[in-house]
C-alpha cells in the first residue's frame, strides 16, 4: 500500500442507498475533513486496490477503508472510520473487543440485505460541489 497516502479513503458501493447515506453521515461528522471517498465502481477505487493485500478477504463489495496500514474490510473498516472521526464516535472502537467473526457476521447480514432494505440507484450519485474535492472520482 502507498505509504504516502495523505488521507484515509472510504471505498463504498456507489449505487447502494445505505452506503451513500453512510458516506453522507461520515462527511457530516468528519469535522476535520480527514476522510476521502471513492465509489467501488470508480477507477480511483480500482487503482487503490491494485496492490492491496486482499488475501482471503476478497474484493470489497459494500465498504472498505484504505489507509497507510492497508485495506480494511467489514467491521474493521467501520471501527477504524469511527475511531478516525474522534469523540464521541471513537468510543465505538471498543467494539473491537467483540471477536471479528461475530462482528463480521452482523456486518455481512446487513450487507447482504442492503439493496432489499434500502434500495439501490441505477448509477453513482455525484457529491455536492462543495464536497467534490473529497471524492476521488467526482470529476
Amino acid at each position: 500500500m502507498d505509504e504516502g497516502l495523505p488521507h484515509p479513503v472510504v471505498l463504498f458501493d456507489g449505487v447502494c442507498n445505505l452506503c451513500s447515506a453512510t458516506v453522507r453521515w461520515i462527511v457530516k461528522h468528519d469535522a476535520s475533513g480527514r476522510f476521502r471517498f471513492a465509489s467501488l465502481q470508480s477507477e480511483a477505487a480500482r487503482w487503490l486496490l491494485v496492490e492491496a493485500p486482499i488475501g482471503a478477504q476478497g474484493r470489497p463489495d459494500s465498504m472498505a477503508l484504505v489507509d497507510r496500514d492497508g485495506v480494511h474490510f467489514r467491521s474493521d473498516a467501520a471501527i477504524r472510520i469511527a475511531k478516525g472521526l474522534g469523540p464521541p464516535w471513537s468510543v465505538l472502537g471498543l467494539l473491537a473487543v467483540v471477536p471479528r467473526p461475530i462482528r463480521d457476521a452482523t456486518y455481512n447480514f446487513v450487507a447482504r440485505n442492503r439493496y432489499k432494505w434500502f434500495g439501490r440507484q441505477d448509477s453513482c450519485s455525484l457529491p455536492a460541489p462543495e464536497l467534490a474535492d473529497r471524492f476521488l472520482d467526482s470529476s
